[in-house]
């Protein structure tokens, strides 16, 4: 009787995680929006600011963590994913690289 149970528990668990898509960009836009671009240059900025390491090699001019992170996005060498998630739970991890 509990093994029922608990197979019908482990049923309705799978139902309800979300199922990921293999497609290049399916939900969204297929370039990176105002608010997400925003969000990833504020996150790496303040990752900057805090003492994170740069992943290209530093130009003398850019003193500034924002400016750093800018031209990080632009040069597409951060490592980011976007999850993009629908309504009933379905969700797309897209990377940056394919946004830019």
């Amino acid at each position: 009787m509990s093994d029922s149970v608990s197979a019908s528990k482990s049923r309705a668990e799978r139902k309800r995680e979300p199922k990921p898509k293999k497609e290049k960009v399916r939900i969204g836009p297929p370039r990176l929006t105002r608010f997400e671009r925003a969000r990833i240059i504020g996150a790496r900025a303040l990752q900057l600011a805090l003492g994170a390491p740069p992943f290209m090699p530093l130009d003398p001019a850019i003193k500034d963590p924002m400016t750093l992170a800018r031209v990080e996005l632009e040069a597409k060498a951060l490592p980011i994913s976007i999850r993009r998630v629908l309504p009933d739970g379905e969700y797309q991890d897209i990377p940056i690289t394919d946004l830019l």
